[in-house]
């Protein structure tokens, strides 16, 4: 099962690690991810933006291995981010996570808004997923 993921021509490049288009393939049952923050397993919030942002996604790998998905699977990131300094730091911990995710440089959908706080004011990093798989109940 492929994600379709691209760029319009036309249009400028996107201005980050995303694509401006992605369309899960026929068939396929979309999967809506509530937001995972930077909770490490005993439920402790992890310290920082950018070590939030790897447990974040630590933790939405998580979701994909039990929906039997890989992030190949994902159609949309959405991100919120405490406090307009934020985004470098995450972006820097992305980077590194979606080397080893998208080593072919094809992304999914994503957004990302500067908010002025999440759930509990030690939360600075909350990414929602809507995911594609097929097969499951």
């Amino acid at each position: 099962m492929t994600v379709r993921k691209w760029n319009p021509d036309g249009m400028a490049a996107p201005v980050g690690a995303y694509s401006h288009v992605s369309v899960p393939p026929e068939g396929a049952r979309l999967v809506f991810v509530s937001g995972q923050v930077g909770a490490a397993p005993d439920g402790t919030i992890v310290a920082g933006c950018a070590a939030q942002t790897t447990q974040t996604f630590a933790n939405l790998e998580r979701v994909l291995d039990e929906l039997g998905a890989t992030p190949a699977h994902v159609v949309k990131l959405f991100t919120m981010l405490v406090g307009e300094g934020a985004f470098a730091e995450f972006a820097a911990a992305r980077t590194a996570v979606f080397d080893r995710w998208y080593p072919d440089g094809r992304f999914p959908a994503h957004s990302a808004a500067i908010v002025a706080g999440l759930a509990t004011p030690e939360i600075l990093v909350e990414i929602e997923a809507v995911v594609a798989v097929s097969g499951w109940a």
